[in-house]
């Protein structure tokens, strides 16, 4: 599953080809979830507080960017690197 962004130890993923909603698979220290990327909800597992704020904020700042990797994974295209909220 392509990486799209490491930050602060919280790795988010998309899979190509993956149902709807559109979504990004986030991983931390054990911790697992699938985030919707429009409504920044939790859909599926459980992150920690601090760090579900710091992935919906992500989500908020790069939802375009997000988005766009999206359909790109519909179409099993290579999918574009997003900057982490640490600014790598």
């Amino acid at each position: 599953m392509p990486v799209l962004s490491i930050f602060f130890g919280i790795i988010v993923r998309m899979w190509h080809d993956d149902h709807l909603p559109p979504h990004i698979h986030v991983e931390y220290q054990g911790f697992e979830a699938l985030v919707e990327i429009q409504t920044r909800q939790i859909s599926k597992g459980k992150l920690p507080r601090k760090v579900a704020a710091i992935v919906q904020e992500w989500c908020l700042t790069h939802q375009q960017e997000l988005l766009d990797n999206w359909e790109r994974a519909q179409h099993f295209e290579p999918l574009e690197h997003i900057q982490g909220a640490d600014h790598d």
